[in-house]
């Protein structure tokens, strides 16, 4: 495909169908995603006009020939608004703006996958990469891998309840190590100063030693004043204070290596778009209420943790549903039809709303995507209008 091994997890390449491309009104999410699934129902008979390959990646997705040689068209990320699909009929498209158009106009592009499946990862790698996209915008938002919980701002020395008097007493720049107490966030920052080996003696004062070592309950508070804390000793606490940021080194360094990525199986990829998965609770839940009708995220439920739950979008608001699961069956609460698994449960209430107030949508709107560039676009535009300097530039 091109790119280099450590390309591999952020590019993904598929080949479809190009059908073509048309305008989309502008209209309010709930009406504008009914419009267009209806026009794109009434271009299932239509004849492809070519072979592609869709690149897809966080920085945007690129449709090449089929040869990949020849760009056809590019879109960045911050330009394309929504993702849907249509498993029924094989279709999959994506709605964008085009920069070099003074139109202030939407299109949506379609194209038609081999069958339903296919068409079905199509549309989830590109909402996969809504959700990697806004990571890379907002990190804050990020989900802490390995506790679960919302990472924050390593706590300062002098925020964490102690006295100024005894913050004071502390000499950072001849510490060995940026973290002073047990289980503070180490920082990768290369440093300039070699640390000396433990054959090289010690390597900060013993007094700041000592006071590590008080508040680790390793010393009474009598240290402070002992002149028989032997370099030995400083040594050996010295290594008992920095494992625990050599334990939080190793579980760094895990992590990372899980990472969010877009090159993951079928199935792995489904959870990832379900979930939001590396985003915060809070986050994923309040950007599930700016979605398409039947938008849906699958998450713990808030009062019973042992179980999942279905947070949709319904015209009446947000709506949790508890997902039962027994003898390996899932089923929704106070539901009664059973499923071997949740992507089952998913692709049936997909198709069929039964006692939902609506069925289950598989588009994703992009919470990052640049409307603000779409009202500076139309607003020129306008202004153009007036002049009578307005010059029609044909859509490429």
């Amino acid at each position: 495909m091109g790119e280099t091994a450590g390309m591999e997890h952020r590019i993904v390449t598929r080949s479809a169908e190009y059908i073509g491309s048309f305008p989309v009104d502008d209209r309010c999410l709930d009406d504008q995603i009914q419009q267009l699934h209806t026009q794109l129902k009434s271009f299932k008979n239509c004849k492809s006009k070519r072979m592609v390959s869709l690149r897809f990646s966080v920085k945007g997705v690129k449709v090449y020939d089929e040869d990949e040689m020849t760009l056809l068209m590019a879109h960045a990320m911050c330009r394309v608004s929504l993702s849907t699909a249509r498993p029924t009929d094989a279709q999959f498209a994506f709605v964008s703006h085009n920069p070099g158009n003074s139109e202030a106009q939407l299109y949506c592009h379609l194209f038609r996958a081999r069958h339903a499946r296919a068409a079905q990862f199509l549309n989830l790698l590109l909402c996969r990469c809504f959700q990697l996209y806004f990571l890379e915008k907002h990190p804050e938002e990020a989900q802490d891998e390995c506790s679960g919980k919302k990472p924050t701002r390593a706590p300062s020395l002098l925020n964490q309840g102690f006295p100024l008097s005894v913050s004071a007493l502390v000499s950072f720049r001849r510490a060995p190590t940026q973290g002073l107490l047990p289980g503070a966030k180490v920082f990768s920052q290369p440093s300039t100063e070699q640390v000396s080996s433990p054959e090289e003696g010690p390597t900060s004062s013993p007094t700041v030693i000592r006071k590590k070592a008080i508040r680790t309950k390793e010393l009474s508070s009598g240290a402070y004043r002992s002149f028989t804390f032997t370099p030995l000793k400083q040594r050996h606490l010295q290594d008992k204070l920095s494992a625990p940021q050599e334990k939080e080194r190793a579980s760094a360094k895990a992590c990372k290596s899980r990472a969010p990525s877009l090159a993951e199986t079928e199935e792995a990829l489904a959870q990832a778009v379900w979930c939001w998965a590396g985003v915060s609770s809070d986050c994923s839940s309040s950007f599930l209420a700016d979605d398409v009708l039947g938008a849906f995220l699958l998450c713990p439920h808030p009062k019973k943790p042992n179980r999942g739950s279905l947070v949709v979008r319904f015209p009446s608001g947000l709506v949790t549903h508890a997902i039962k699961n027994s003898k390996g069956k899932f089923r929704l609460e106070k539901y009664h039809n059973d499923f071997e698994s949740l992507a089952a449960l998913i692709e049936h209430y997909t198709e069929f709303s039964e006692e939902l107030e609506c069925s289950l949508s598989c588009a994703r709107v992009n919470h990052c995507y640049n409307w603000e560039e779409m009202v500076n676009k139309s607003s020129r535009l306008l202004q153009d209008n007036k002049k009578g300097t307005f010059k029609n530039k044909s859509w490429v």
